[in-house]
């Protein structure tokens, strides 16, 4: 296997683990589960997104910068304030539930720009090469 073809293949593990993770933080965050406070679970999370970060790093530079990587950045952006927001900001259990909803539904979109090769996501007509 190819060095792109691993390091792409590390990046969509990263990022389903990463997701994964993160609904399962955001369910401890509406519950007001004291799991959230155990250091693995405050560690975990910032490797995981680091590694995910440097692979997606490294896939841009053989890639480069097309309209598609701007919009993953961009709802990568959206994705990190929704989620402070589910997992520690939101002052109420509805309010965490409704962030992380819509962060998810970011994340989704993120993985459709990533397949589909296209800013309009799941909503493009055409499957990436």
């Amino acid at each position: 296997m190819s060095g792109y073809m691993m390091v792409k293949h590390s990046h969509m593990t990263l990022a389903v683990l990463s997701l994964l993770f993160f609904i399962l933080r955001a369910g401890w965050a509406i519950s007001g589960s004291g799991l959230l406070t155990r250091p693995f679970v405050r560690i975990a999370p910032h490797v995981i997104d680091t590694l995910l970060v440097a692979c997606g790093l490294y896939l841009v530079f053989f890639i480069g910068m097309q309209p598609f990587v701007v919009a993953k950045l961009i709802g990568l952006v959206l994705y990190i304030v929704l989620g402070t927001m589910a997992i520690k900001r939101a002052p109420t259990a509805r309010q965490r539930a409704v962030y992380a909803v819509l962060a998810v539904l970011t994340f989704a979109y993120i993985m459709g720009a990533a397949i589909r090769h296209s800013p309009w996501s799941w909503f493009s007509a055409t499957l990436g090469t």
